[in-house]
């Protein structure tokens, strides 16, 4: 055989029950299986930074999340900085109580203008505001998360009744009006009792059915895998099967859908500060500072525009950063350019 020619497979004689077979060169790469797809990324890392590579937007979206949590989590240096607080500042109001100056009072004083009525500054306002929505999103976001992996994976796995009964429970916590209930018991919740670590409790409770229903459909698909029943036939346990062969591969939906569930939940919470079943003042909140600010809307849009801007900038850095990353874990999907 001259040097650099492929060698190929000897070929078969017509008839044979693997004549049907194509030639393949044993030089090639041999094809990979419809659950592997080359190119995909494995790890949270990896697929933020091949999605900001890729596209300006999600690059856009990764700046923008990144600057609204520094703002949240350096809301006292920048508040310090620009030289106000929460307190009143009578001085920038006008006779009639609105903001004296153009665009609500925008100055170097005060960066997004004041408050009508009492002067508080609305950046401070805003960068406070930041840390509690940013809270409240990641803390209900990661209790939704782990029950919903806890327990759809267990359903899953197990089968039988509890499965039945996981799935009965999604179906009916989806389905019930969860909004009508968070504001009841916003409104019956103790004074005294944290209003952030209850809407934490309640967001999450009530989040966890999504992730519970992805999680159940992976580890349904994933316990009929060879490798999972070759564990099992080598004496691994309930638990080993589930930590070393299941959960590395349950880390792709995970991510997505959390990704996905922290917008969700900001929206959440600011809906239920600007309904008033929130963060009680004087606790600052993007919900019920835009609930404030409809009333002077007419005389001071601006008071209504960096608070609900804010909100629409996080929720949609958030959906698209998700969404690239979403499509960097599968790129056989439609969102995949």
């Amino acid at each position: 055989m001259m040097r650099g020619q492929a060698r190929t497979r000897p070929k078969v004689r017509a008839g044979h029950p693997n004549s049907r077979l194509r030639k393949v060169p044993l030089s090639d790469p041999l094809p990979l299986g419809g659950d592997v797809t080359p190119g995909a990324a494995r790890s949270l890392p990896a697929a933020l930074w091949r999605a900001i590579r890729r596209d300006a937007w999600t690059l856009t979206c990764a700046i923008m999340v990144v600057a609204i949590v520094l703002l949240a989590v350096g809301a006292d240096l920048w508040v310090a900085i620009e030289g106000q607080d929460l307190g009143e500042n009578l001085d920038a109001l006008g006779p009639d109580g609105l903001p004296a100056g153009a665009l609500g009072g925008v100055s170097g004083d005060h960066w997004f203008g004041v408050q009508p009525l009492r002067g508080v500054d609305l950046f401070a306002l805003v960068a406070y505001g930041a840390r509690v929505s940013l809270l409240v999103g990641l803390g209900a976001t990661v209790l939704a998360t782990v029950l919903g992996v806890l327990i759809g994976a267990s359903a899953g796995y197990i089968g039988g009744w509890w499965d039945r009964m996981v799935s009965w429970a999604s179906d009916v916590m989806l389905g019930f009006p969860s909004l009508v209930f968070m504001i009841a018991l916003g409104a019956v919740a103790p004074i005294e009792f944290p209003r952030q670590l209850l809407l934490i409790v309640v967001l999450g409770i009530f989040g966890w059915p999504r992730v519970a229903r992805i999680v159940r459909a992976q580890v349904l698909s994933l316990s009929k895998r060879n490798f999972v029943s070759a564990s099992r036939v080598m004496g691994g346990g309930t638990w080993h099967v589930f930590i070393k062969q299941l959960l590395p591969n349950l880390w792709a939906p995970i991510i997505i859908v959390s990704s996905l569930t922290i917008p969700s939940m900001i929206g959440n919470e600011a809906a239920l500060s600007f309904l008033g079943a929130g963060v009680l003042p004087p606790t600052p909140s993007w919900g019920r500072t835009i609930s404030d600010a409809i009333d002077y809307f007419e005389t001071d849009p601006m008071y209504l525009v960096f608070p609900g801007l804010m909100l629409f900038l996080i929720t949609l850095a958030f959906n698209v950063v998700g969404d690239s990353i979403r499509d960097e874990f599968d790129p056989r999907s439609e969102g995949r350019g």
